[in-house]
């Protein structure tokens, strides 16, 4: 291996040697993605952020990844209603971590690319090499509709996206002074300095549902973001999937998936204290405004199947719910684990007040389960 193939595999692993990676998925959105109204929700502020990004780097957190949100969902709830810039939020918080890789959530079609670049360079350079991107193509037409964007089809966006990072890539790269003549947009005599931090790229990734969505991950990205299938079984299937159709690329991809967590001293505890945030005191306002942004409604379908819907969107839009005490959330973890996933991007109610109980119990378990690094 080269020198520049081990910076790069020292990157793309997050500077550590954990078989499973966890990171803190949300925290820079108000109620980070548990559509709920229990007080003691999350914040979204800047000093609760510092605050549990310093905890989380202490713990041996590998990552934190932030959602790109402009404003709620509807012009009655409140979920994610205040939330941090993810390009800024990501500098910040590199600037005062040591060990965690922090991504970047980006919208492609609302940052031009020259600038983008610019910013992930200089977020990069802050974290010595910690600086993620998380490309996204984006869905919420009220979101576009504030920047003055058209929202193009869904074959279009991934067009776009291709363009927007190659352009990226190009910009990261020793070229100089080029042109590029697209589709979508043509720019002249492009220079950009400094280079990404060791002369490596970031970390890319991407979470394209759709086969399309798949394709453009599993073409371009490093690791592939996946919450397809409600059962291990499935989840194994789609590690598969994506990982084969990399290979026909020539890439190795590592494939990561998203949960809640509700760990508490005891099973009952735990499935007490989830029955409260997200079923008795569930934002349901909030709710079926997610609902109805993405355009699913009650007319078109069952009763059994709009209550399950409505109780995924809940625990923010999906993703495996672990529920119960150490032990327990520690078996689930290294099932998806064996189901081929490398890594997790887990929320809590509360991030900073349930983080001490995850890190100082779960992640041990996980230790002499093989799957992380003793720290």
């Amino acid at each position: 291996m080269t020198p520049d193939e081990a910076a790069r595999h020292h990157r793309l692993a997050m500077h550590n040697h954990n078989r499973l990676k966890i990171g803190l998925f949300g925290a820079n959105c108000a109620s980070g993605r548990a559509v709920t109204l229990v007080e003691e929700r999350w914040s979204g502020s800047w000093d609760d952020n510092l605050r549990l990004a310093r905890m989380a780097d202490a713990y041996g957190i590998d990552f934190m990844l932030p959602v790109a949100r402009w404003k709620a969902y509807g012009p009655i709830g409140a979920y994610q209603a205040v939330t941090l810039e993810t390009l800024t939020w990501a500098a910040g918080l590199l600037g005062v971590t040591a060990r965690m890789t922090i991504f970047g959530t980006v919208h492609a079609p609302l940052f031009n690319p020259v600038l983008a670049a610019k910013q992930m360079v200089t977020a990069d350079h802050i974290g010595h090499g910690r600086f993620g991107l998380n490309i996204v193509v984006g869905w919420n037409e009220g979101e576009f509709q504030m920047f003055g964007v058209t929202q193009r089809e869904h074959e279009a966006r991934y067009r776009y996206a291709q363009e927007w990072l190659d352009a990226i890539k190009l910009i990261w790269s020793a070229a100089e002074n080029f042109d590029i003549d697209g589709n979508f947009a043509t720019m002249r005599a492009i220079r950009a300095h400094p280079k990404p931090f060791g002369g490596t790229f970031p970390l890319i990734m991407n979470a394209g549902a759709s086969g399309t969505g798949r394709s453009f991950a599993t073409r371009n990205c490093d690791a592939f973001f996946n919450v397809t299938g409600s059962s291990l079984a499935e989840q194994a299937k789609a590690v598969e999937a994506a990982q084969t159709e990399a290979r026909q690329y020539g890439k190795d991809l590592d494939v990561y998936t998203v949960g809640v967590v509700t760990c508490r001293t005891t099973q009952k505890e735990a499935e007490e204290y989830y029955h409260h945030a997200f079923v008795d005191r569930a934002d349901w306002v909030s709710v079926d405004e997610m609902l109805a942004a993405r355009n699913i409604h009650a007319d078109a379908l069952t009763a059994a199947e709009l209550e399950e819907v409505r109780r995924q969107q809940a625990t923010g839009m999906g993703g495996w719910r672990l529920v119960g005490d150490p032990d327990h959330v520690a078996k689930e973890l290294a099932a998806l684990a064996g189901a081929g996933l490398r890594g997790i991007g887990i929320s809590l109610v509360n991030y900073v007040e349930e983080l001490p109980l995850f890190s100082e119990e779960v992640l041990p378990r996980l230790e002499r389960l093989g799957l992380r690094e003793a720290r």
